[in-house]
């Protein structure tokens, strides 16, 4: 959970990324998978997001995900652990394979690896 004022934010909507600033005319969106950036004083932070909704409001943003980790509690192994996985999964030709669910958990993996590195 976050709850710092800060400069600006980007999220992932479902169409792409939007950037908010404060005073922001009021929204709400799906989020798909990708990276929340913010700027507090200064400094940048970024969490990794798998689906949900943002409110965005003139005074705050209020986001439910599905899945949120700041960099420092992603487990870089899982992650790759996943990726490897999912590749694996699109690659086989196997025709049971449910491609669009390893797509997405390639997309998720691949966003928390990139989150974890910053």
């Amino acid at each position: 959970m976050v709850r710092d004022s800060v400069e600006a934010m980007q999220i992932p909507g479902r169409n792409g990324y939007l950037g908010i600033l404060p005073g922001h005319a009021p929204l709400i969106t799906e989020l798909g998978i990708g990276e929340i950036s913010y700027q507090e004083n200064g400094q940048s932070h970024y969490l990794a997001v798998a689906w949900g909704f943002a409110e965005v409001l003139p005074d705050r943003v209020n986001i439910l995900a599905e899945m949120a980790e700041h960099a420092e509690e992603i487990s870089v192994k899982r992650a790759q652990e996943a990726k490897k996985r999912a590749e694996q999964r699109l690659n086989s030709n196997d025709p049971n394979v449910d491609c669009a669910r390893a797509l997405r958990a390639l997309m998720r993996a691949a966003t928390r690896l990139e989150v974890a590195g910053r």
